[in-house]
């Protein structure tokens, strides 16, 4: 979806975003947005962590029923 808006697309946007929300507001906009993909990152780091020892478990039942 994204593949399609190309450099011209990323462009207009940043410009329309500049216009509509000013200068002043742009670094507490990317902030929020970094902050928040941050603990979007963090939470399916912890979600992959959970689920490894039950993936372990099952890959050493699977080896034990060879």
């Amino acid at each position: 979806m994204l593949s399609n808006i190309g450099i011209p697309g990323i462009i207009l946007i940043l410009v329309a975003v500049l216009l509509i929300f000013g200068p002043s507001k742009l670094p507490d906009i990317g902030r929020a947005f970094g902050k928040g993909l941050r603990e979007f990152k963090d939470a399916t780091k912890d979600v992959t962590s959970d689920s490894r020892p039950e993936q372990i478990e099952q890959t050493e039942r699977k080896d034990a029923e060879k």
